[in-house]
């Protein structure tokens, strides 16, 4: 479903550069350490780790699409 959302504005092909970029949200270092500790209370094997894993490759994606500094 994500990955329709983030194709669904571009305009080209899959050539990055060829199209429209997703935007990359910021998140401050407030919410990115909110954020580790409520992953990290999570239970082992919680199904959210694995799409957030996915939402991590997908950030990487726009910024690269982008040509921002991949972390």
């Amino acid at each position: 479903m994500l990955m329709l959302w983030l194709s669904g504005c571009a305009t080209g092909g899959s050539d990055p550069g060829a199209g429209v970029c997703p935007p990359v949200v910021e998140y401050s270092r407030a919410e990115q350490a909110r954020a580790a500790e409520e992953v990290g209370a999570l239970p082992d094997g919680a199904v959210i780790g694995g799409w957030l894993a996915d939402y991590a490759v997908l950030r990487d994606q726009a910024r690269e699409c982008s040509g921002l500094q991949v972390p």
